[in-house]
């Protein structure tokens, strides 16, 4: 077990283990680009994201200070890996996707958020390895001090890298079945190992620091199934083994490993979802599973929160901060912000990457709504409602003539003004080929001209810009010098006290009764019909919101609209709302998505984050 950790200086930690003898390190200034990245910043479970450098030096100086460590980088007998670490209290923990992910560890489900159940080379009959768990800045860390000791690992804090150090190991068989259910590879080596999973489409790599002979790689086949495996190959290292396998698109494999003589066993199938139950953090449950509907098995993933009941709150988060504009990756999204969990939002326009959707962030429209199309607000009591949006937006001139706005900070555009305001970024480029843009600082008009979208115009910092598109009625009564004012009315009024609004569509339930219809939301029949992955939030009878990702059934489709507010109703939502899909559906927590290989995900303007208070 961890002895002790021995104090050699104000920068200079040991860390000592009985097995492993002494081992000195050094506590270097905490990157500033790390702690402004993606990657833990303090010892403690919910303090606040810093706002600043100097708040975040601080912060640096404080961990330091209070003899805990972290960092973002863990090197595996000398392959360094992006994965975040934390030394508290003498322990030392990684972030949780990394047990799966890199060491091919297995989670069960768990009603207790202080611990994680795992299995990991389990003798037969062991029970699973119970692993403390601990969250800061959106991971939950899990301990692994103990299976280091069981299994003879050094770890080794230097700077920002965890150095773990397994002892050799050897492949000595590959062995290959066939199965009803599909295929079945089985590696035996000769001591546990880590088995880092890397996934592309239609194939993944299985990475071991373990050497593997020449005579193992013959004994396989060279014939493979025409529904599984397509092909297998080795890449043999001086310290690692790496085998690339080629599958069909629609199949994941799923890792589990045992004992006696160790194995890793590689199962290859299109029903390839494990259930899963696992309660992540108070009030915040993690579920996935198969549900049926329409004679077909879906594969739904889904986050589960008590508002009241966490130390958690939403917020909706975008691309970036200072911009409506752009899109990215979820997961890129989600540490951006130090979300813990995300889902992705509405829909926007990928060629030019504007949003097409209400986006409010404490009451500050990012972008407005569009086509009366469905939303949800959410203020900071855990008070929740989905409506179809209307934002009533009405311009007056001095003289008394009015004249409405169609959007704010919106990538959508037709006959009419749309207004743009500091929330859009620092500048505005016409979106159609001449607009007559309108510079407003405080309420007063200071310029008018003529634009096309390769001339960028600034955004005042204390007005706004009016993109005048076909409207030359509005054009002759809006000149410089005029003083203007614009009145807003969100409808229905009842949404009006949340601060918080993100939009999609359609609205799928109402009331625990059937609402879908995408025709008032002006979608497309094509749309409606699609048979596509999908994401979508729900409200069940209790409060709880569900975030969910629902993808295709094995060997068939995605859920059509009709399907997905069926999956919504067996999960308990009394509300609930579509939210944008296909390669979109993305669903995040704690460092990786838990609904698809992250390959396949396609980059997003906007969602939904889950922060710790």
């Amino acid at each position: 077990m961890m002895q002790n950790i021995l104090l050699s200086s104000a920068s200079c930690r040991s860390l000592y283990l009985s097995s492993f003898g002494f081992r000195a390190y050094t506590i270097g200034i905490i990157s500033l680009g790390w702690l402004m990245g993606i990657m833990p910043q303090s010892s403690q479970a919910n303090e606040a994201v810093p706002t600043s450098p100097t708040q975040l030096v601080n912060q640096a100086q404080r961990l330091a200070n209070n003899g805990n460590l972290a960092g973002n980088s863990v090197s595996v007998n000398g392959t360094v890996l992006p994965i975040p670490w934390m030394q508290i209290d003498q322990k030392i923990a990684i972030s949780d996707y990394a047990l799966s992910d890199h060491f091919g560890a297995t989670f069960l489900n768990t009603n207790d958020p202080r611990h994680q159940p795992v299995l990991w080379f389990p003798q037969p009959g062991q029970a699973a390895m119970n692993l403390r768990a601990w969250h800061d800045s959106g991971h939950r860390f899990l301990d692994i001090t103990d299976i280091a000791v069981q299994h003879n690992w050094i770890l080794d804090p230097v700077d920002n890298t965890l150095q773990v150090t397994l002892p050799p190991s050897q492949i000595q068989t590959v062995r290959y079945g066939t199965h009803s259910w599909g295929e079945r590879l089985v590696l035996e080596t000769t001591s546990p190992v880590l088995t880092r999973l890397t996934e592309g489409v239609g194939e993944f790599s299985l990475t071991l620091p373990a050497i593997t002979d020449i005579q193992t790689v013959n004994a396989l086949p060279t014939q493979w199934s025409e529904t599984g495996i397509k092909s297998l190959s080795f890449d043999l290292q001086p310290t690692q083994t790496t085998l690339n396998i080629k599958t069909t698109p629609d199949i994941r494999p799923i890792l589990s490993t045992v004992d006696d003589p160790p194995r890793i066993i590689v199962d290859i199938r299109n029903d390839f979802l494990q259930p899963l139950n696992i309660l992540w953090a108070t009030g915040l449950r993690w579920r996935q599973q198969y549900l049926p509907v329409a004679g077909k098995q879906f594969p739904v993933y889904w986050l589960q929160l008590a508002p009241r009941q966490s130390s958690m709150n939403l917020r909706p988060i975008w691309t970036d901060p200072i911009t409506a504009t752009g899109i990215s990756p979820l997961v890129s999204m989600a540490q951006r912000w130090q979300a813990a969990a995300a889902i992705n939002g509405g829909f926007f326009n990928r060629d030019n990457q504007y949003p097409l959707g209400a986006v409010r962030f404490n009451s500050t429209w990012i972008s407005g709504p569009i086509l009366n199309r469905g939303g949800i607000g959410w203020d900071a009591e855990g008070n929740v409602v989905m409506r179809r949006l209307f934002l009533k937006q009405t311009l007056t001139a001095a003289s008394g003539e009015s004249f409405p706005l169609q959007t704010i900070n919106s990538g959508y555009v037709q006959a009419g003004i749309g207004l743009y305001t500091p929330a859009w970024g620092l500048e505005y480029r016409p979106i159609v080929d001449s607009e007559i843009v309108i510079t407003v600082i405080n309420e007063v008009i200071v310029n008018q001209q003529q634009a096309t979208p390769d001339h960028a115009i600034s955004v005042p910092a204390d007005g706004y810009l009016l993109a005048l598109r076909s409207f030359d009625t509005a054009a002759r009564v809006l000149r410089p010098g005029t003083k203007i004012e614009i009145q807003s009315e969100l409808l229905p009024s009842e949404l009006e006290a949340f601060p918080n609004i993100v939009g999609g569509g359609p609205l799928l339930l109402q009331n625990s009764s059937l609402v879908l219809n995408a025709e008032v939301e002006q979608f497309s029949r094509a749309f409606a019909t699609q048979a596509a992955p999908r994401s979508a939030i729900g409200l069940n009878a209790t409060g709880e919101l569900l975030l969910v990702a629902v993808h295709s059934s094995p060997g068939g489709s995605g859920p059509t609209l009709a399907e997905l507010a069926q999956i919504m109703a067996q999960l308990g939502s009394t509300a609930a709302l579509n939210l944008d899909g296909g390669s979109s559906a993305s669903l995040y927590l704690g460092g990786r998505l838990l609904n698809r290989n992250p390959r396949t995900a396609a980059r997003v303007n906007n969602g939904i984050g889950l922060f710790f208070e």
